[in-house]
């Protein structure tokens, strides 16, 4: 499957948009916020740039896009006040598959600027926005023309399936599972995590080269706490998918040859693995490491399974359709998901972490 020209959050504004269904990953990116402020003021502070470049790389479609930006635009704003120097121009670059919905970005960027001007005595500092479609797995942007990256919840999504996963037929070696379980063989864990490493220390390398020396990047990312692949973590979300999968397959709304080749470009990455990756490529020095469990917060009248089955389906959806046929019915099959989340977590805690790195390009 050819993960950039089919993967991307669900497009819109509709009820199974990501716009409707990040309040998670939003929720997530304002509890760090304070330490992405600190950054942004700290590069400032040491760089004293005329013209800053920012680069969001992940940003999606939905209303988180735009507003860490502004936040960033009035953390430099208030810097410039303090010690009474002219404020800096911001050149902004928005980052994601060619198939991201990058129009429902650029829709709101009428309410962004009047936002930014609003209550404002002075004039707005110079703010130039543009999208820049492509894999952040390789080289996007001119040498040394960006001073910070910010990525939430992007950098756990691999370039592509592991192709190790398939045999010399072209059969999955972890049939029946979409990602790590309990029934896959070793050999499933170690591509996932050759994959990784392939991805990431790319990543590094291409960031190295179009960050200023000094300049940093704030990357929220999930993650696992320990070795074991297997927890009831972020692993445990894609064990719920297949079950419900299997569960079509036995509802003859699937093949279950279909489900036995569906494999998902996921990594959950432990801190240990990280803090190699990032010594080993050699580009960066890795300041600050900030593990998170995020809170349960959901809207009156909806469970938690039901919140985290919308998140999904809005990041999965097009991914299912591609591998499954329009005939598959993601209704039923996230309806099924919620529940069984449900009923899990009235057995036991679900706890899916989230690491934040802010890293040093040195």
């Amino acid at each position: 499957m050819d993960v950039e020209r089919v993967f991307h959050m669900s497009g819109g504004v509709g009820k199974t948009s990501y716009a409707q269904n990040s309040s998670l990953q939003k929720k997530a990116s304002d509890m760090m916020k304070h330490i992405t402020i600190e950054t942004i003021q700290q590069v400032y502070h040491e760089v004293t740039a005329k013209s800053l470049g920012i680069a969001d790389l992940g940003c999606s479609s939905g209303p988180n896009s735009l507003s860490l930006i502004k936040d960033i635009v009035e953390a430099v704003e208030g810097c410039c006040h303090k010690a009474f120097r002219p404020l800096p121009e911001f050149r902004v670059f928005l980052n994601d598959l060619p198939t991201n919905d990058f129009n429902s970005v650029f829709k709101t960027l009428p309410d962004f600027y009047r936002d930014l001007k609003k209550d404002k005595t002075e004039r707005c500092p110079a703010i130039f926005i543009a999208g820049y479609p492509g894999s952040f797995y390789g080289r996007l942007f001119p040498n040394n023309c960006l001073h910070f990256i910010y990525s939430s919840y992007s950098l756990h999504w691999l370039s592509k399936v592991p192709p190790s996963l398939y045999n010399e037929h072209g059969k999955s070696i972890n049939r029946g599972n979409v990602y790590i379980s309990e029934s896959t063989p070793p050999s499933v864990s170690r591509a996932y995590w050759n994959q990784f490493q392939d991805d990431f220390s790319l990543f590094l390398k291409s960031r190295s080269e179009e960050l200023v020396t000094g300049g940093r990047m704030v990357l929220i990312i999930l993650g696992r706490i320990g070795h074991d692949h297997v927890d009831r973590g972020n692993s445990f979300f894609w064990e719920i998918l297949s079950r419900c999968l299997a569960i079509s397959v036995s509802q003859g709304e699937i093949e279950e040859e279909k489900l036995d080749c569906y494999d998902v470009h996921f990594y959950a990455a432990s801190r240990n693995e990280i803090e190699e990756e990032v010594r080993r490529e050699g580009s960066f020095e890795l300041e600050r490491v900030e593990m998170f469990e995020i809170e349960r917060e959901v809207q009156r009248g909806e469970s938690y399974g039901t919140a985290v089955a919308m998140t999904v389906r809005a990041i999965q959806e097009s991914m299912l359709y591609n591998h499954f046929g329009n005939g598959i019915n993601l209704d039923a099959l996230f309806n099924n998901y919620g529940k069984m989340i449900d009923q899990e977590m009235a057995k036991q805690e679900i706890k899916p972490i989230t690491f934040l790195l802010v890293l040093k390009k040195l």
